[in-house]
């Protein structure tokens, strides 16, 4: 139990890092990178079950038999947790995103990513297809000074018509950053009356991260 204790306090304080000043999308990728090191210590099963999650929601809406053929992307994808949720869970076609040049060498070895991008969303252009892909799915990856709200554009525009994007984020987020409160869910809402996805599942998680809830998003794509 002290263990656990520890770990959740460590992981609380690098968490902590992004919040305490507005940061640029290079100083966010840098202090990942650095993470890097004790990333896969301090952000494990006991701390951080939003990979998992993420993987187990993205398995029910796809059956078994088509898993193999599915192509993936995970946005935001770090050391390539949730690839590797997602490879237990039978896919085996996925591909990355990912910012941090420390994260993507780690996420390298795991031996479970057919490809990786190392990019930012949001931004502008960015050298990912568009509508390549069956699944996008983007865990841990909404946070202070992480993906704008326009990074939801850029889901939507990797996805083939009929596709699904799964964000599973931290559920406080949606108040306490300012980037995403009275925006991103605004914008979602937006985008589902325009025409482009509609949403199959909005839910509340607990224990998302330590003992923080999450909150998971699907829509499919039109």
């Amino acid at each position: 139990m002290e263990n656990n204790f520890d770990e959740q306090t460590a992981a609380f304080h690098m968490n902590s890092l992004f919040f305490k000043e507005k940061r640029s999308p290079g100083e966010v990728a840098d202090i990942y990178s650095a993470w890097s090191k004790t990333y896969e210590q301090l952000m494990n099963s006991n701390t951080y079950a939003g990979p998992a999650m993420a993987a187990e929601e993205v398995a029910k809406m796809v059956p078994d038999t088509r898993r193999e053929e599915v192509r993936v992307l995970d946005v935001a994808a770090g050391t390539g947790k949730v690839g590797i949720e997602l490879y237990k869970r039978g896919f085996t076609w996925v591909e990355a995103v990912e910012p941090s040049s420390g994260m993507l060498e780690i996420l390298s070895n795991t031996g479970v990513y057919s490809k990786a991008y190392k990019d930012f969303l949001g931004h502008g252009d960015s050298s990912i297809p568009k509508a390549a892909f069956d699944v996008v799915v983007n865990v841990g990856g909404m946070g202070e000074g992480h993906i704008p709200v326009q990074g939801i554009d850029d889901m939507i525009s990797f996805v083939k018509p009929g596709g699904l994007v799964v964000v599973v984020m931290r559920q406080e987020y949606l108040d306490n950053v300012e980037e995403y409160r009275g925006r991103l869910e605004t914008r979602m809402n937006l985008l589902e009356k325009s025409g482009q996805w509609h949403k199959v599942v909005r839910k509340m998680v607990p224990n998302y991260f330590c003992d923080k809830s999450g909150i998971i998003f699907v829509y499919q794509v039109v």
